[in-house]
């Protein structure tokens, strides 16, 4: 029976994903239109809502060709490999807490002697070493993008390939040291555990460099606009994806799209409070008291779930904005920003948020008020530093350069 339920599980999520990708699409090509003046997909059913059932059609019926001096084998397969960590990396993502074995006080890490076991059917599995999970998972996404590009035998997808390697390589690393800051506060590697120390206090506050770096570098791992130099149509035509075509194309568009749902629910899980909102274990009290636990563990199960969802569509609002609103970088400032301002800060982090762990007590008493002094010490020196580095890293043109700007 526990068998059968995670798969049903599994099959439910599986679907919820994919399903969600195909209306992310429609909801960034509306937005970037309301963004740039433009109308949109409005034709397919009313408002465009059948949009993406009609993309899918296309791309079904379309001719799917292989380069004759393609290697066929990973050709084929590259497309899955890109695919397939985008949805096993949700095993361990807690999307809400809806506790079916009774009460919902077990969500709120009450004493399991008091409250009962908790059964969770909104998280697959959670395991103790989570992060590591999730680090590791994505890392390699790479694989299916860099095989896309040899296996296709053309100069324009290796190049993409070529540069999908250095970029993501490069920014790995500021992305998983930007982590571990808010692994350091939360002292555990369990995302569980992690979403349960943000009862009171999410990490956004104390790790807000943290969260600025590691959406930052998030951008640069999807190969987003203004890090989308990999699909750069003006000088690779489309990228390590150049040969694909038919649904071996729209499984690599399928993975990018499940990527920026996968890196908003990380950032929601690490600094946003993952399914937590102000009231909802009162409001979880309230509909106990007055309709029994199972009601009670109910209505906190749905909230939570659309507490989370509605944190997550607000970071795929910011990846949409930026894109609509940033140009693309060139590729050496590409590299320049992830290795001479988004690593070192990211280190720099690290360094701070341990000093003042060992150093400062996490909460202090001050004019009889409670305050959570690490998170405060942290919030602030996180915000000095951020707009340091915002002016130090502004170009500092000389007087000849305005000059020939002028006078053009």
């Amino acid at each position: 029976m526990e068998t059968l339920f995670l798969v049903l599980q599994t099959f439910i999520l599986t679907l919820g994903i994919t399903t969600g990708f195909a209306y992310l699409t429609l909801y960034e090509r509306r937005l970037l239109a309301r963004l740039q003046g433009r109308i949109g997909p409005n034709r397919a059913g009313p408002q465009g809502i059948f949009q993406p059932a009609a993309d899918a059609v296309k791309l079904f019926f379309k001719e799917d060709i292989i380069p004759a001096q393609a290697d066929r084998w990973v050709y084929l397969i590259a497309p899955a490999l890109a695919v397939i960590p985008a949805l096993i990396i949700w095993a361990v993502i807690p999307l809400g807490c809806w506790n079916v074995a009774g009460d919902y006080r077990a969500c709120f890490n009450f004493e399991p002697t008091v409250v009962g076991p908790l059964k969770n059917i909104f998280q697959l599995t959670d395991i103790n070493v989570g992060i590591l999970y999730l680090l590791a998972v994505t890392s390699i996404g790479v694989y299916g993008i860099t095989l896309a590009g040899w296996a296709s035998n053309s100069k324009y997808a290796m190049l993409g390939a070529i540069r999908s390697s250095a970029q993501l390589i490069s920014y790995e690393l500021a992305l998983g040291t930007s982590i571990l800051g808010a692994i350091m506060m939360a002292g555990t590697l369990s995302t569980k555990e992690i979403v349960d120390y943000q009862t009171d206090l999410w990490l956004i506050v104390p790790q807000f460099l943290g969260f600025t770096i590691f959406i930052t570098s998030a951008t640069a791992e999807l190969v987003r606009a203004p890090f989308d130099l990999v699909e750069a149509e003006q000088e690779l035509t489309c990228g390590y994806n150049t040969e694909y075509g038919s649904m071996k194309f729209a499984l690599f568009f399928m993975s990018e799209y499940i990527k920026m749902i996968v890196v908003s629910a990380i950032a929601t899980t690490l600094y946003l409070g993952g399914w937590h909102f102000p009231g909802l274990q009162m409001l979880g009290a309230i509909v106990t008291n007055a309709a029994g636990p199972m009601a009670g563990a109910t209505v906190v199960g749905i909230l939570s779930l659309l507490s989370f969802l509605l944190k997550v569509a607000i970071l795929l609002f910011v990846f949409v904005w930026v894109r609509a609103s940033w140009p693309r970088v060139r590729y050496d400032q590409l590299m320049n920003i992830g290795w001479k301002w988004l690593l070192p800060l990211a280190l720099l982090n690290l360094t701070m948020t341990a000093i003042v762990v060992v150093l400062v007590p996490e909460k202090a008493t001050f004019a009889n008020l409670t305050l959570p002094a690490q998170a405060i010490i942290l919030l602030i020196a996180g915000i000095v530093i951020f707009f340091g580095a915002a002016n130090l890293s502004k170009p500092n043109h000389s007087k000849i350069e305005i000059e020939l700007v002028k006078n053009l």
